[in-house]
């Protein structure tokens, strides 16, 4: 198992290369002057000559991009000029209200799609199948910003169960309650889709597995058909579901930046597009090496885990 997760861990340092490659491309081919926006309105010839020479813009792209990485190798991810702080610190800080609302919203569609795709199978073709398949249609057909929307109008401003925005209170008691209120709208809109995708293909997993014949062993000993399907045929089916799930975990922490955005939670996506649209290179570079470089890893987990369940996947 060690050679194994050094293998895949070795096999990740060319994908997190190559998307550093393509962060850096991208930054570089949108229009405009990075020192004319950081200047604004002292952006006159000679300073935007001397601001360039101090951020070394003027220097060929390649160069460019082999110092910014070697500082980033370093742990120098440089300075934002927007917030004028480290973009290390920034992100790091970001990516926690980040991690709050993404890693909630990827428990929710877990186990909601895993246990509605289970429920489902046992019930093919009955009642329960039917109006389960109809809930995760009408989920996966509308879009998370759009729901999000409509809770808010619903939950938050007509009905005032819960808070229209942000992660905390402005006035009174940051705390456990507190935040669960903030998070429970954002939360569940970035599931629904989520929890769409794995409960069709936890279904058919399932379904998969109860045609098989230790299944029909099992219920020829006498098994309780509880545990069948939950003890003997969800281990089984498992395996195919946990790569689903790492799949899910790249929706929910790229479907974060526009929930961010529709619920002002300041997470990394809220950040980015802020500044992007100050044309804050560093920062953008960094937010985004830093989250991929997390999803990559989390990647590597799902891939554990599911040798786990079947030792052959490893060979």
């Amino acid at each position: 198992m060690t050679g194994y997760i050094l293998k895949r861990l070795l096999s990740a340092i060319p994908v997190l290369l190559g998307i550093t490659v393509i962060v850096f491309a991208i930054m570089a081919l949108i229009p405009g002057d990075p020192a004319t926006a950081i200047l604004g309105s002292y952006a006159t010839p000679e300073n935007v000559e001397k601001l360039n020479r101090d951020l070394g813009l003027d220097k060929p792209l390649v160069q460019q991009y082999f110092i910014w990485l070697g500082n980033m190798l370093g742990g120098d991810f440089g300075t934002s000029f927007s917030l004028n702080r480290p973009v290390l610190d920034e992100v790091v800080e970001r990516f926690g209200a980040t991690l709050v609302l993404a890693g909630t919203a990827f428990v929710l569609c877990s186990i909601f799609g895993i246990v509605a795709g289970v429920v489902s199978a046992a019930n093919q073709y009955g009642w329960g199948d039917k109006g389960i398949t109809f809930a995760v249609l009408l989920g996966i057909s509308i879009p998370s910003f759009f729901l999000g929307m409509m809770m808010i109008l619903i939950f938050a401003v007509k009905l005032k169960w819960f808070p229209v925005s942000g992660m905390w209170p402005i006035y009174g008691d940051r705390d456990l309650w507190a935040l669960l209120r903030h998070l429970t709208l954002p939360a569940i809109a970035l599931a629904v889709v989520a929890t769409g995708v794995i409960a069709r293909l936890s279904r058919s997993a399932m379904l998969e597995v109860l045609r098989q014949d230790f299944i029909r062993t099992a219920r020829a000993k006498g098994v309780h058909e509880s545990g069948v399907i939950w003890r003997h045929a969800l281990k089984a089916a498992m395996v195919s579901i946990i790569p689903v799930l790492g799949i899910q975990a790249g929706f929910v922490l790229s479907g974060a930046v526009y929930i961010e955005i529709v619920f002002q939670w300041p997470g990394v996506g809220r950040m980015l597009v802020d500044a992007i649209l100050k044309r804050d290179i560093l920062l953008v570079q960094g937010g985004v090496v830093l989250v991929a470089a997390c999803y990559v890893l989390f990647n590597i987990a799902v891939d554990v885990a599911q040798s786990l369940l079947d030792p052959r996947i490893k060979t």
